[in-house]
């Protein structure tokens, strides 16, 4: 190994971004300025997601323009739906979800338009188209007919309309909503790295926000709420919570859903989506709901006594997911859901001043050798 490598690009300085930041002194993920945690509290992710493409949060009809310009944007094609009932049902979600918002990329005659409002438009076609391709595919893989998007509801409110056919109570959508601000946007992360690679080459926004969706499917990165509730039922009951967090600590088993790169002391999101999460239970008010509240408690407790190390936002995401009833394949497919904000903002900041991101490698293969004819091998 090299000294002069950072690996994972740990530490290295790629550009520049007005988008977000972990202010080191408050310890807070902050958009365009504003506290994530703030930002759940008091705004609509509607408004969350004008600012981060706007650079500032709505005024009334501003928010009302954005809204009614999404809602003009629901619908997929029918050509995009039979794509959708061609494609295999055991796969995983994420990918239908890659595989359709590619097929929207090659639909749409405006991709090669890169100019800042043709991205706006495009980046708003896919905030609002991204939810159908989730919800129907949870209903088609369910052995269920899709629920076409309505424009009477809002951004929330729809989604739960195409997944379940009904609204469910006001606390629930607040729940949901508070947890689409706190995964909307993170600098450079993994997936949003990706897609400012990708757009770096002047390829064009489905390209970007196609890789992005490959980038976060894996369960280091987006998959990892998925994992959290695989995890959960693995662990099974609040009394076995204990026992089994420290044999996992003590055979190194890989934990999901704690620590992380950016966090040194607690992920800042995590205080307001643990609440969103004691929320739900009390919504919900099963026996059921109560126990995986108990275990989740305990296997938190027992992570940060023994080791110090505290939970990310991965970790009451997943069973709050559970409780609202999504299955927990469509996890992450919810997370692009939120992170197409972000993804696209990136993007539209990446072409706003580009240079190609093009890092060297140090080779550690054999030095050069000349080639042995077949014959004398």
């Amino acid at each position: 190994m090299s000294e002069d490598v950072k690996y994972g690009l740990a530490g290295v300085l790629a550009d520049d971004t007005a988008v977000s930041k972990v202010m080191p002194e408050t310890n807070s993920l902050t958009y365009r300025g504003y506290a994530v945690q703030d930002l759940a509290k008091h705004c609509r992710f509607e408004e969350v997601a004008y600012l981060i493409w706007n650079g500032e949060l709505p005024k009334a009809d501003e928010l009302a323009a954005l809204n009614a310009r999404e809602k003009s944007e629901r619908g997929l094609s029918d050509d995009a739906l039979a794509v959708m009932r061609l494609l295999n049902t055991e796969a995983h979600p994420m990918d239908t979800l890659r595989t359709v918002v590619s097929f929207l990329g090659q639909e749409d005659m405006s991709t090669a338009d890169s100019s800042p409002e043709g991205l706006m438009e495009k980046a708003i076609r896919l905030y609002a188209q991204i939810p159908q391709i989730v919800a129907t595919d949870y209903r088609l893989r369910n052995g269920k007919e899709p629920i076409a998007p309505t424009d009477d509801l809002g951004f929330t409110e729809n989604f739960f309309h195409m997944c379940f056919g009904e609204v469910p109570a006001p606390e629930v959508i607040k729940c949901f909503d508070i947890s689409m601000t706190l995964y909307a946007e993170h600098s450079f992360n993994a997936s949003t790295f990706t897609a400012r690679t990708i757009a770096s080459s002047l390829s064009d926004i489905y390209s970007a926000v196609t890789g992005a969706i490959g980038s976060l499917k894996g369960p280091l990165h987006g998959g990892a709420n998925e994992a959290v509730m695989h995890m959960l039922k693995e662990v099974g009951s609040a009394d076995a919570a204990r026992d089994w967090m420290l044999d996992a600590l003590a055979t190194k088993k890989k934990i999901m859903g704690f620590g992380h790169r950016v966090y040194r002391s607690g992920d800042s999101r995590v205080p307001t989506m643990t609440d969103a999460y004691e929320k739900m239970v009390d919504v919900i008010d099963t026996p059921e709901a109560r126990e995986y509240w108990k275990m989740s408690s305990i296997l938190d407790e027992t992570m940060v006594s023994e080791k110090g190390i505290y939970p990310n936002l991965d970790f009451p995401a997943g069973p709050a997911y559970y409780l609202m009833g999504f299955d927990i394949p469509m996890f992450t497919p919810i997370f692009v859901m939120s992170r197409i904000t972000g993804w696209t903002a990136h993007v539209m900041e990446q072409l706003a001043n580009n240079k190609l991101i093009r890092p060297l490698s140090h080779y550690n293969g054999v030095p050069q050798r000349d080639v042995t004819p077949l014959e004398d091998r």
